[in-house]
């Protein structure tokens, strides 16, 4: 069996949302939403939450483990790929067997599923890929076609004029991805990078794939949790 060592990201500091994986969604904090999704994904060999935070990593439980990260690679600034590269060196030079891949869970996206996370590893792991995301697919109203830059007031196309097309069934469909899961091959990350050229695809429905950067996007989330309307 293929080792994935899953990672869920939880500094302390965050501009927009203050102390935002530590803030209560649904009588518990961000990143317990994370770690429970991580504990029910049968693909992950091993878990850690990796952290700067003493209150985050005490939200630690069952078989994810604390592991502390240290505060140059916390910042605002530090890519992903510093504490994807922290983690695997302190596991592996602390005895673990080497990791083949790596998933990445982020609490910022609250409502994913455990079976959200096995999707994309097991996209990545059936395929020959560099690497495997979680997408929503892109709003009719936000399609690339019906994009505008302003000149002077005037609306114009910033990719090319729609030329009639209007209607959602007219235009092809178009996927992001929604910040839930990333999954890459060791050999990515070794050569410097999360996601490679050759990366598949999971599509999560819109009511799963809410990212919260704001506090707008924590209301709808709030509003989402009243509704139950997340899965």
């Amino acid at each position: 069996m293929t080792r994935v060592l899953g990672i869920i990201p939880a500094r302390g500091g965050s501009k927009r949302v203050l102390r935002k994986n530590a803030r209560v969604l649904g009588g518990k904090p961000l990143v317990s939403w994370a770690v429970c999704a991580a504990s029910h994904a049968s693909t992950l060999t091993r878990i850690v939450l990796s952290s700067d935070d003493a209150d985050l990593l005490a939200l630690a439980e069952g078989s994810v483990t604390a592991l502390v990260r240290p505060a140059t690679l916390s910042t605002d600034t530090a890519p992903a790929l510093s504490y994807v590269r922290h983690a695997l060196e302190v596991l592996e030079q602390g005895g673990e067997e080497r990791f083949e891949a790596v998933a990445i869970v982020q609490p910022s996206s609250p409502f994913t599923l455990g079976a959200d996370i096995d999707a994309v590893v097991n996209l990545l792991l059936a395929s020959q890929a560099d690497s495997a995301v979680s997408v929503q697919q892109v709003e009719h109203a936000a399609h690339p076609l019906k994009l505008k830059r302003l000149e002077h007031q005037r609306l114009m196309p910033y990719f090319e004029e729609e030329r009639g097309r209007m209607s959602e069934h007219e235009l092809a469909k178009v996927y992001a991805r929604n910040g839930s899961v990333y999954a890459s091959r060791r050999a990515t990350i070794e050569a410097g990078s999360i996601l490679g050229n050759d990366s598949r695809a999971h599509v999560m429905p819109r009511e799963r794939s809410i990212d919260i950067n704001d506090e707008l996007d924590f209301a709808f989330a709030e509003f989402l949790c009243s509704r139950r309307w997340h899965g």
